[in-house]
Order: structure tokens, then C-alpha cells, then sequence
């Protein structure tokens, strides 16, 4: 077997040496989950609908989503982004990859390298036209974006504040702490955690926003409810909404 390669500095902005100088760009924020499939997209969608419903010029993107398609479908997470804003660019992910695996093994699998720095530059060069940014992630804090970067390394990149979405469903206390332990270790900033109501809710579902409170000393854990109506989880996301904005 290959050892593996050693991880390299992720691509972090050099700073000056008052390390609370401001971004160049307007806020930018990450929406990370705890895990794939816990409703990342539709809380993003959700939240670049009450924004824009709002009258905050907003802009929705998904950096590198996995697969994807030959072409570009409305139901790719990208697209739906693009839709949720109503923008013109970018329509879809910036790397667009077909096997739905990890980013980094399906890159590696068609042959595809993955340059994390220039898709950060990429990203700050829309944040400069509009007032929020909003980028989702792709599976948890450190799914491998290549061999040698996670998600992160692109919040830390991007100066980013993170919004975690975890799933309210047993087994997210654990999950969503881990998540919060290393943000917080990190110094990268958490606005806040959403709960996604899980199509089948178990014993633990309504209890858990509460646990997550206590535990990590945290205000701003928000469960929401199943809403497969775009409006309506537009208007259920609005107060959250209100924390991303400066």
C-alpha cells in the first residue's frame, strides 16, 4: 500500500499583524454540515430565498459537487443555488465531477486536479459584487476537497463564518459537538446550528436542539421543520437569515 502524502498548509490569506484586519471582500459565509445528506442545500437555498426576499443582493455557490451529470441538471445543488437567487452566474458548481464519491476521490478517478487556491479566488471575486455570500460545503468539516485539502482549509481561505447543519435525529449531539470542537479549535467563527427534521424523526427529534445548547455553551441552535415548499422554507429560514446579515 502507498503511505500516504503529507498534508501541506492549507491555502490560507497571509495576514497582517493585527490579525482582526477585515476581509477585503463583503461577508462571506459556509454552510458545513455534519455529515452528507443532512439538508445543506435546501437550508442554503432557504436562507439566499429570504435574503434575497429581504432585498440584500445575495449570491449562492457551490465550489466542487460530485455526481454531476454531462450536463447540467436543475436538480445538481449548484443549479439549485443559482436558482434560489435568481443569478446569472455561476449557474452551476465550479467543478463539476460525475462519480458521487468525495471530491477528492472522484477527481482522482477522471484524472482531475483540483486547485483549491485559484476556486478561492474565484469565489472572493463574486463576493465583491454583491452583499453576502453564501458557498456550501460538501459533506462534513473535513471531507476532502483534494488529497490535500478539506472543507476547512476553504473556510480558513475564505475568512469565512461557518453555519453548521446537522440533522435532528439521533447520533447529532455527537456529531454536531465534533464539528463545533474543531471550528472552535480552529478560531474560524460559528454563526450558529440548524436542525434538519429528518423525513422519518426518532425518539430523539425535538430534544436534541436543547442538549446541543448545553453542552457547547452555544444560543443559536435552530431545528426546522420538513418543508419541501421552496416559499415556505423561505419564510420558516427568515430569523436565520437575519444572522447572516452584518
Amino acid at each position: 500500500m502507498t503511505a500516504p502524502r503529507p498534508r501541506r498548509p492549507s491555502p490560507r490569506p497571509a495576514r497582517r499583524a493585527d490579525e482582526e484586519a477585515a476581509p477585503e471582500h463583503p461577508p462571506i459565509t459556509l454552510v458545513t454540515g455534519t455529515d452528507t445528506g443532512v439538508g445543506k442545500t435546501w437550508i442554503t437555498c432557504a436562507i439566499a430565498r429570504a435574503l434575497s426576499a429581504a432585498g440584500q443582493r445575495v449570491v449562492a455557490i457551490k465550489p466542487i459537487e460530485t455526481g454531476c451529470g454531462p450536463t447540467v441538471s436543475p436538480a445538481e445543488d449548484g443549479a439549485m443555488l443559482a436558482a434560489a437567487t435568481g443569478q446569472p452566474d455561476p449557474a452551476a458548481a465550479l467543478v463539476r465531477l460525475r462519480e458521487p464519491v468525495s471530491a477528492a476521490v472522484a477527481a482522482e478517478m477522471e484524472g482531475v486536479t483540483i486547485d483549491l487556491a485559484p476556486l478561492i479566488d474565484r469565489i472572493k471575486g463574486y463576493a465583491k459584487s454583491y452583499d453576502l455570500t453564501i458557498v456550501e460545503g460538501a459533506g462534513g468539516i473535513l471531507a476532502p476537497l483534494t488529497w490535500h485539502d478539506n472543507i476547512l482549509d476553504l473556510a480558513h481561505g475564505l475568512e469565512a463564518r461557518v453555519l453548521v447543519v446537522a440533522s435532528d435525529r439521533v447520533g447529532t449531539i455527537n456529531h454536531t459537538l465534533l464539528t463545533l470542537r474543531v471550528l472552535q479549535t480552529e478560531k474560524i467563527p460559528v454563526i450558529g446550528v440548524i436542525l434538519t427534521t429528518p423525513a422519518q424523526p426518532d425518539s430523539s427529534t425535538g430534544s436534541n436542539a436543547d442538549a446541543i445548547k448545553r453542552l457547547a455553551g452555544i444560543d443559536l441552535v435552530w431545528p426546522v421543520p420538513h418543508l419541501p415548499d421552496p416559499q415556505q422554507g423561505a419564510e420558516a429560514m427568515k430569523e436565520v437569515a437575519g444572522w447572516l446579515v452584518p
